[in-house]
């Protein structure tokens, strides 16, 4: 068994507990988010759960879940998952889920994955973006 060095542990774990605990990686560039939509009194149940169910429950719903994230339930989208919470209520700019959508991360963390779905368009990540700056409701 190859053994790893408490460096190497440290860096992991410093690098985990900034993505858990809503800090955005150093490599994002929150400048190439597309603006929150106007809409207002954007709700998980009218707004958001239709985009989830048409990319995201594939693989974040209660058949599979990925990464122990659920998002085909407003409580289970807030909860997160392996990762921690990936929404940050009122700051959709520092929330992960939005990062991850508007495919500002790096490919690996991009949502939904190339090879699975078709990426959200401008408008749908302005609506999550709307929703998450409302409060997340």
């Amino acid at each position: 068994m190859k053994s790893v060095s408490p460096l190497a542990v440290a860096a992991v774990s410093l690098a985990l507990l900034s993505t858990a605990s809503g800090a955005k990686p150093k490599a994002v560039d929150l400048s190439k988010l597309p603006p929150a939509a106007a809409k207002p009194n954007v709700t998980y149940a009218a707004d958001i759960k239709p985009i989830f169910d048409g990319t995201c429950i594939k693989c974040h719903g209660a058949e599979k879940t990925k990464g122990k994230l659920r998002l085909d339930s407003l409580a289970g989208a807030l909860k997160g998952g392996d990762l921690g919470k990936v929404i940050v209520p009122g700051d959709s700019a520092n929330s992960f889920l939005v990062q991850a959508v508007a495919r500002i991360v790096p490919e690996d963390d991009a949502m939904p994955p190339a090879d699975k779905a078709k990426p959200l368009s401008k408008d749908q990540v302005a609506l999550i973006r709307a929703w998450i700056d409302q409060g997340a409701k």
